[in-house]
């Protein structure tokens, strides 16, 4: 989806654009914006999509109803063994992704068999940390603050990175071609995100939202490191308490993944519904 301008005479008009399948053919449609592109055009775009594209709707609700009757009919001692399951892939995955060297066979030494490979201490302690956060945060629901964010960085990061844990920038950063906000400006832009997901959290699909916060969260960038990680917790706690299985950015696509994060926010979108949807199928 995306905005076109168009002039006619001395005037120029704006649109948003959309191309998308139906039935193997391409469908366009196209929404009249105005003479200035509004200001909630993130919101715009939404609601166009739940207009021309309600079937994108009841995939995602579909896979909300199927997982939570297959989920409650597990016994709660094969629930909590899937858990764990999840927590080692998940663990594995994300720290792979942030650079990790530990293999999944080797998070599942750490965890069930306490046993330490030989590699770096840091990453064998976020592992460890990491893998309990996630467990942790399944169990039991809290409101997402920025208390509950810097409890998660210090719990995985205080081992390994002491001097960042728990604490939000007090430094300027960029991470590759992107620019993040000033460091004093970063509480405010997280009370801001902390206040978007309590206002829409029953206005957007929990899987559209979980997208938009995950990609905002890491255009704050927040921390000094371990952004991605946070970020991708943050994600999963939206879907999970919303009914919905989590999702994992695998490594081996970790390309693709950064790749859309260096889109808009509404390309990031797309590409993660279109992964969930993928995944789930």
């Amino acid at each position: 989806m995306k905005v076109i301008r168009r002039k006619k005479g001395n005037k120029q008009y704006y649109y948003l654009k959309h191309d998308f399948r139906r039935n193997g053919k391409v469908i366009t449609k196209e929404k009249y914006l105005g003479i200035d592109i509004p200001q909630n055009i993130d919101e715009i775009k939404r609601n166009f999509r739940k207009k021309i594209q309600p079937e994108y709707y009841h995939r995602l609700e579909a896979i909300k109803e199927t997982f939570q009757k297959d989920w409650g009919k597990l016994p709660k001692s094969i629930r909590e063994q899937q858990k764990e399951e999840i927590a080692i892939t998940f663990t594995y995955n994300t720290n792979a992704i942030e650079g990790s060297t530990i293999s999944e066979s080797e998070v599942r030494g750490i965890i069930f068999d306490k046993e330490s490979p030989k590699k770096g201490l840091r990453d064998v302690y976020e592992a460890e940390a990491h893998n309990a956060v996630f467990l942790e945060m399944l169990e039991k629901r809290k409101s997402i603050t920025n208390s509950l964010l810097l409890e998660w960085h210090k719990k995985i990061f205080n081992r390994s990175k002491p001097e960042l844990a728990g604490k939000y920038r007090s430094y300027n950063v960029r991470v590759g071609s992107h620019i993040a906000p000033k460091h004093q400006e970063v509480k405010k832009l997280m009370n801001q995100l902390n206040r978007f997901i309590d206002k829409e959290k029953d206005n957007i699909n929990p899987v559209e939202l979980s997208a938009i916060v995950h990609y905002r969260f890491e255009k704050i960038h927040p921390f000094g490191d371990g952004n991605g990680r946070i970020g991708r917790l943050l994600m999963n706690h939206i879907l999970w308490f919303a009914g919905y299985p989590i999702l994992i950015i695998e490594y081996k696509n970790r390309n693709a993944y950064y790749r859309a994060l260096e889109r808009d926010e509404d390309g990031f979108v797309s590409y993660y519904v279109r992964k969930y949807l993928g995944t789930f199928k």
